[in-house]
């Protein structure tokens, strides 16, 4: 088995790709299916992201197996700092437990980033 992507709703497709350029990611395609616009975008390590643009719907309901996304990043307060985010949802901290600093921001559709860098 291969995962091959996760699709999320996007009131805006530019304006995410925007945030997650940030992060590395690049658009690479796009079709449209019926009404909708499906844009992707990639890293560098070939994590893709397909991206349906709602035109403007920005009320979603979220499944309750949702919870994160995760990236690795150099320097998490660095990162933290200079990201343009929509909202912190918990500032940098070192976990440990799980041998990594982490933090959590939103996306502009409200989804949970976790920005994470390990520890030596």
């Amino acid at each position: 088995m291969e995962l091959l992507h996760a699709c999320l709703n996007v009131a805006d497709a530019d304006e995410t790709i925007a945030f997650y350029e940030q992060f590395g990611f690049e658009e690479s395609w796009s079709f449209e299916s019926g009404d909708t616009e499906n844009r992707y975008i990639a890293d560098d390590d070939g994590v893709e992201l397909q991206l349906a643009d709602t035109d403007g719907e920005a009320s979603f309901e979220q499944g309750t197996a949702w919870d994160h996304l995760a990236v690795r990043v150099e320097d998490v307060d660095a990162t933290f700092e200079a990201v343009e985010n929509h909202g912190v949802v918990e500032e940098p901290s070192d976990q440990p437990a799980a041998g990594a600093r982490t933090a959590f921001i939103e996306d502009p559709d409200g989804r949970v980033l976790e920005l994470i860098e390990p520890l030596d």
